[in-house]
């Protein structure tokens, strides 16, 4: 299997963009917090640019011609993490091209960072994050809902063993990145068993605590 050393990822002492540049706010909590829906209330509403590690890992190892398509494949069959390089990288990737194409600024990272060292790398090669928005859910609501979402989801791992292994891994692995972002005054943790609404209205509240507001409308007035 490919060692992260082989991995032909620029190496930089600095991060390549300032927070000027682009704002980033990381996106956690647990397996049925609610993350995915509400980054999509979150682009609808501020334009923000929703990009899902987990779904650049799927496209990237699909993708022809890819440099890092075998080796995520690989990782991904021994059941074993794709090295932190190939993550940031296409984060990295996907970032750049919405600031140069798409004139992006606002950026919400969903399922990254899983573990301390990818927070503190990205961190210090590509940019600091702004905060980090935390989802926080008591684990047996969020059993409830995953097994609801079970019954016509398809997925394989929405069963309760299944479930209660990845609340587990995120206790384990990612609650480390929260307690230390926490200790540094960048969480805002959020209550998420409340409805959909209720849950988007606190987020938008302590948004704007952090100076992140909803963009105003241009109305251009047709000439006479």
């Amino acid at each position: 299997m490919p060692s992260p050393s082989q991995l032909h990822t620029p190496k930089r002492t600095s991060p390549l963009y300032t927070p000027t540049d682009a704002t980033v706010i990381f996106v956690l909590g647990g397996p049925g917090a609610g993350k995915g829906t509400q980054c999509a209330k979150l682009v609808s509403e501020y334009g923000f640019k929703h990009l899902s590690a987990g779904d650049l890992l799927r496209e990237e190892q699909d993708r022809p011609g890819s440099e890092f398509g075998e080796m995520i494949k690989t990782y991904i069959k021994e059941g074993t993490i794709v090295p932190m390089e190939v993550t940031i990288q296409l984060l990295e990737n996907a970032m750049s091209m919405a600031i140069e194409k798409e004139k992006k600024k606002m950026f919400l990272i969903d399922g990254f960072p899983r573990k301390l060292d990818q927070a503190t790398t990205f961190e210090a090669t590509v940019v600091p994050s702004l905060f980090t928005l935390f989802l926080h859910c008591p684990e047996d609501i969020l059993l409830q809902r995953l097994l609801n979402r079970g019954k016509t989801s398809g997925r394989a791992d929405d069963n309760a063993d299944s479930i209660t292994k990845r609340f587990r891994t995120f206790i384990e692995t990612s609650m480390p990145v929260v307690d230390y972002y926490e200790k540094n005054g960048k969480v805002e943790r959020v209550q998420a068993t409340g409805t959909v609404d209720e849950v988007f209205a606190t987020i938008k509240e302590r948004l704007k605590e952090r100076g992140v507001e909803v963009p105003k409308l241009t109305f251009i007035t047709p000439s006479s």
